[in-house]
């Protein structure tokens, strides 16, 4: 049952990014892959706090398909490191190496601090 949930948070996850990319490119523009730095950042953030909140000591204790529905169904679908990579390859090849590297250190970086942020906030939150 569990390939279940995570199958349909898979899907759910997935649209939510497109439409999210959709909109970043819309606003934002494509010349940078903002939509993924922006979904990637989002989803580590929601990881973080949904890690932080269901675990045994945590206000919220969520079942495993539960956990396995939000966090690896709808975080997994939602983020994009595929999308990530090739997008860093296209604008390396296209010669621009300045903004290839840029989106590494940023999505490395800016991810790894919202996925503290959001352990840290939902932390807070439960005790």
């Amino acid at each position: 049952m569990s390939y279940l949930w995570i199958g349909l948070g898979s899907a759910l996850g997935g649209m939510a990014r497109h439409g999210c990319s959709d909109l970043a490119a819309r606003y934002i523009g494509v010349g940078f892959p903002w939509g993924t730095l922006i979904v990637n950042v989002a989803g580590s953030l929601i990881i973080g706090v949904l890690a932080a909140l269901s675990v045994d000591d945590g206000r919220i204790l969520l079942s495993q398909d539960a956990r396995a529905f939000l966090m690896v169904g709808i975080c997994g679908g939602f983020t994009t490191f595929s999308a990530f990579s090739v997008q860093t390859l296209d604008l390396a090849r296209d010669g621009h190496w300045f903004a290839a590297a840029a989106n590494v250190v940023a999505s490395v970086a800016i991810c790894l601090v919202a996925v503290w942020l959001g352990h840290v906030c939902a932390t807070a939150l439960i005790r």
